[in-house]
């Protein structure tokens, strides 16, 4: 009997354990049913989270394809100045850096041979005119010969043809400056004898504007036409400066297939130097329409370029849709779009790093309904 009494005893405590248990589960899965009800509908009561951005019209715009190339500015005018006669250097007016005028003196040589030559020279000439008119004077007398008075004009003209020589070589040994320039560096010194032919310094001209020397495809080369457009880059974030095409050469490099092409750019206070390097925008193929948007409203991602459209729902709210789109070069401040998105449409600049699909945002600027529709 004691044994039945101790096994029943024992069924019961179970039983009681158990039913403490269940009951204790019961009510820990009421309470946690009734907080996920109360949180649920505290955040059914909560407004849906807004982003604010600002956002930019896609706009159709003219674009035509280019090509790039490495060009070389000229000046319109350039020389190397040399001394045509040998001789002694007795002046220097060569500054590096300086600009000159048309007609200044530059460099003269040592003229005190030539000049003693002249002053003969000019001697003999008075000697022979005055010969000249005596024996004209005498002839009209009959005192002297017809051929007398013409030999007398001779050696007076022989004179003067040896003055006008004499004054030319002097002049030759004085370097002006043939058109107004920039000097070049020099190393012309006073005392300094130099041959003929001697090299004195290079001129720059300078004027408002210069030539760029590029090279092109021949198939480029053969759409191109003077007159039309280039850019000029002479930074490497400045915008492209116009200038127009002067001249195309008509030869095609039978190495390189290309041709060379001139260009005319006027000049500023910014203006590259002769000789430096530039790229140069070619224009290629016929104009054609572009949607273009504000460089900062194109998201990279790893399913490629994308935007996030601005789009007003049925109830008043705005929200930004993902859209993917095949971009295109970058045209100074804005992108090109290919393929993707229409003229007209709303997408997203600044802020735009921080949306996701359907989000509803708030944009800059725009006087519409707030994000809980009006409530």
């Amino acid at each position: 009997m004691s044994r039945d009494l101790k096994s029943r005893r024992g069924w019961v405590a179970a039983s009681l354990l158990l039913a403490t248990v269940l009951g204790l589960g019961g009510g820990l899965a009421a309470w946690k049913f009734a907080a996920i009800r109360g949180a649920a509908a505290a955040s059914a009561s909560q407004p849906e989270p807004t982003e604010s951005v600002t956002a930019s019209v896609a706009r159709a715009r003219e674009h035509r394809r280019s090509a790039t190339s490495i060009g070389t500015v000229l000046a319109l005018r350039s020389v190397t100045l040399r001394n045509e006669v040998a001789g002694t250097v007795r002046r220097v007016m060569l500054r590096p850096g300086q600009i000159v005028e048309a007609g200044t003196v530059l460099v003269g040589f040592d003229v005190s041979v030539e000049a003693a030559e002249l002053a003969a020279l000019k001697a003999e000439a008075a000697l022979a005119e005055t010969r000249l008119d005596r024996l004209e004077r005498l002839r009209q007398q009959r005192a002297a010969s017809q051929e007398e008075a013409d030999q007398a004009r001779a050696e007076r003209d022989v004179a003067l043809a040896q003055i006008t020589r004499t004054r030319a070589v002097i002049a030759r040994k004085v370097i002006r400056a043939p058109f107004r320039a920039r000097v070049g560096i020099a190393d012309v010194h006073p005392g300094q004898y130099l041959n003929e032919g001697t090299q004195l310094t290079t001129l720059q001209g300078v004027a408002d504007a210069a030539h760029v020397d590029f090279a092109v495809a021949q198939r480029v080369a053969a759409a191109l036409r003077e007159g039309d457009s280039v850019g000029v880059v002479t930074g490497n974030d400045s915008l492209p400066t116009p200038a127009r095409i002067v001249a195309i050469d008509v030869r095609v490099d039978s190495t390189t297939r290309n041709a060379l092409v001139r260009a005319r750019l006027v000049g500023g206070p910014d203006a590259p130097s002769p000789g430096a390097s530039v790229r140069v925008v070619v224009p290629v193929g016929e104009p054609s329409s572009a949607v273009v948007v504000p460089a900062s409203a194109l998201r990279k991602g790893p399913g490629g370029d994308h935007v996030f459209v601005i789009e007003a729902e049925k109830d008043g709210r705005t929200r930004a849709h993902l859209r993917q789109v095949q971009s295109g070069p970058v045209l100074g401040d804005e992108v090109m779009i290919l393929a993707g998105l229409s003229a007209g449409e709303r997408v997203a600049t600044s802020g735009s790093f921080k949306l996701r699909e359907a989000v509803l945002v708030a944009v800059a600027g725009d006087t519409v309904a707030d994000a809980n529709g009006g409530r």
